[in-house]
């Protein structure tokens, strides 16, 4: 296993990690419940990390910088007229999928 990022909460490790497997890749969490002994030890090195494998680093390191930095767009629902900022494929306030452009 080998880290691929350090989170800055359990949040957010969780999220990752979660979206990292669903992609196929093994991913699991660690220093989850590290945070109790900051102050014992310097704080960055409480943080949780989220890991894979050796041979799956690159890949989900690659798919992982995607998905943080995912296009935000502005449309309009065709349904309910809201705007809809953001990343989001789908309207917020109706459910309606994002046109296709």
């Amino acid at each position: 296993m080998r880290r691929l990022t350090t989170a800055p909460n359990l949040a957010i490790a969780t999220l990752w990690s979660d979206m990292v497997r669903q992609a196929g890749f093994d991913a699991s969490v660690q220093r989850a419940y590290a945070s109790s002994i900051a102050g014992e030890l310097p704080p960055d090195q409480c943080l949780p990390e989220v890991w894979v494998d050796d041979h799956e680093h690159a890949a989900a390191g690659t798919l992982l910088a995607q998905l943080r930095n995912a296009p935000h767009r502005h449309w309009v629902c065709p349904s309910c007229r809201e705007r809809v900022d953001g990343p989001f494929e789908q309207c917020w306030s109706c459910g309606t999928a994002m046109p296709v452009r």
